[in-house]
């Protein structure tokens, strides 16, 4: 096995990872044995030694800092543009692609780590980060160690830690890296939250991952600031699936019950609840496994859904062994038989509340079930011992008479998944507090509160992450899309979120539930001029406690 520790890679070895047209100009003969300690493209954390990536940028461009990154000892440069000035003794590697180029040189810096990874991608709109983490539970669980990363934290091998940034994919230097600290720690999976902006062409984060397993939650309209249209975001998702078809599967790993360089299990799990699901099970000619709350014709159907505040009980009806995947075409054909001899049905538990989590348990137990080559009824006793993800449907409770959960839910369709079920069941008045991110995409704005208002009795609009726009017009647009209600009795605009909670708790009675949505496990709120550090639980103690609750 290949350590990090261990790994100081040339410049030549990284310069043989590309393509020789996507290569402008090349080192210097004599310059590609000069060893590389890192790969960075933040210029302020560059040491001796390290290959520095001039990233161009919407708000900066990387080739503006070169000269910093040389002064901090950049032995290596890789940049798009023609340079005026070089200096000697620095290998300068001119691409037509740095971003492209960058994940090519990171998957070789750290030898292709998730080649000795059985690795599983999921993507999404919503339940992407959930089912990521009940994925990784249920392996660990079952004995086999895994890593995970997702928009709201990581266990790279060594424990779970928060993730710090407002990115769900991050940059390919830090994909390839906390893959390869995965291995070197013993993990046998790893586990990835898979974006659409890391699975985009433009940015590359996810270009070298060799998946194994691709899972899709769900889609729905979102970020088309950044993909343009709904077709555009789509087929970037699905760029998840095509990876599988990319290699052979045949891996270094030694995985307790596969023989080393036999083929890993390769598979696509779909949501059969949703219009995308044919979409992406033919994007790929890996076998296919699908799941349903809905009673759809699929490979795992969750049937006679009890829910309550802590969880779900229900019925899984799936075939007796463990599933066996086959061709999309040849799945939908044999699923929609009507004779099913082999199915049987067996009654589950997870102490995560809402219907989109049985959803997500489904996708898990699937992907566990063909990862480990065991029957899913064998994995049954694992579900209720699932632990929640911080900011998804988290309860605060400080005796108060009223509820109070905090979820991250923020776009139309997560709206739409979360408040049915707790209209349903709550008697009282339901509070929505959330706000809507700054430049990101707009549309969504108006149809959030439309849809918030169709299942709550009171809209509190404050801030999410305004960004650079201004707090006040921000939500203003978002009210456009509730004119019935009354501000000021139905409708409260107030962009500081602490005060916002505050009049939410203040004018909540015994029986009347507030949602705190939008930040979910966020750190902060990102504004134009400073970033402000925020903990929406922490947040909603403290408003708890000062109005004598807890105490």
């Amino acid at each position: 096995m290949i350590f990090l520790a261990d790994m100081q890679p040339s410049v030549r070895s990284l310069v043989q990872s590309l393509n020789k047209s996507e290569i402008l100009t090349a080192p210097l003969e004599e310059l590609l044995d000069i060893p590389l300690t890192g790969i960075e493209y933040d210029s302020r954390k560059i040491l001796p030694g390290m290959l520095f990536v001039a990233l161009p940028g919407i708000h900066s461009d990387g080739h503006d800092y070169i000269q910093v990154a040389l002064d901090r000892g950049a032995a290596a440069l890789l940049h798009e543009k023609a340079l005026k000035l070089s200096r000697p003794r620095i290998a300068y590697i001119r691409v037509k692609d740095t971003r492209a180029a960058m994940s090519r040189l990171a998957a070789a810096f750290y030898a292709r780590a998730s080649s000795s990874l059985l690795t599983i991608g999921v993507t999404g709109t919503e339940g992407k980060s959930t089912t990521v983490y009940l994925i990784y539970q249920l392996l660990n669980l079952a004995g086999l160690k895994t890593g995970f990363f997702s928009t709201v934290m990581s266990d790279i091998g060594k424990g779970e830690i928060p993730n710090p940034e407002h990115q769900t994919t991050p940059e390919a230097t830090a994909v390839q890296r906390m893959l390869a600290e995965m291995r070197d720690s013993g993990c046998y999976c790893a586990v990835v939250e898979a974006s659409s902006h890391g699975l985009s062409k433009r940015t590359s984060r996810l270009a070298d991952v060799d998946f194994d397993i691709a899972v899709m939650t769900n889609v729905t309209s979102e970020h088309l600031e950044f993909h343009g249209t709904w077709e555009c975001y789509r087929s970037d998702k699905a760029n998840l699936f095509r990876n599988l078809d990319a290699h052979d599967h045949i891996k270094n790993l030694s995985l307790p019950y596969w023989e080393m360089g036999k083929p890993l299990p390769s598979f696509a799990v779909v949501n059969a609840d949703d219009p995308s699901a044919e979409y992406f099970g033919l994007s790929t000619k890996k076998p296919l496994l699908s799941f349903s709350v809905r009673d759809a014709k699929a490979s795992f159907v969750a049937k006679n859904i009890i829910s309550d505040t802590r969880g779900s009980s229900f019925v899984i009806a799936g075939g007796r062994s463990s599933i066996v995947a086959k061709p999309y075409i040849e799945a939908i054909s044999s699923i929609e038989t009507s004779q099913k001899p082999d199915w049987v049905e067996a009654e589950a538990r997870i102490e995560l509340p809402g219907q989109f989590n049985v959803a997500n348990s489904l996708a898990a137990l699937a992907v566990a079930s063909g990862v480990l080559g065991r029957p899913w009824t064998e994995l049954l006793e694992f579900l209720p011992l699932l632990k929640p993800v911080k900011g998804r449907m988290n309860l605060v409770e400080l005796g108060q008479p009223f509820e109070v959960i905090i979820d991250y839910a923020h776009t139309p369709s997560s709206f739409e998944a979360i408040l049915p079920p707790i209209r349903q069941r709550v008697k009282g008045r339901i509070f929505c507090l959330f706000g809507s991110g700054g430049e990101r995409d707009r549309e969504k704005r108006p149809r959030q509160a439309e849809v918030a208002a169709r299942y709550c009795d009171v809209l509190i609009l404050c801030d999410e992450d305004p960004r650079g726009e201004v707090p006040m017009e921000l939500l203003e647009e978002i009210a456009t899309g509730c004119p019935q209600l009354e501000l000021g009795k139905e409708l409260f605009l107030i962009p500081d979120r602490p005060q916002a909670i505050r009049r939410a708790f203040s004018i909540a009675r015994a029986g009347d539930t507030v949602l705190l949505l939008g930040k979910g496990h966020e750190n902060s709120i990102i504004y134009a001029d400073h970033i402000m550090p925020y903990d929406e639980e922490s947040e909603a103690v403290k408003a708890l406690k000062e109005l004598g609750y807890g105490r």
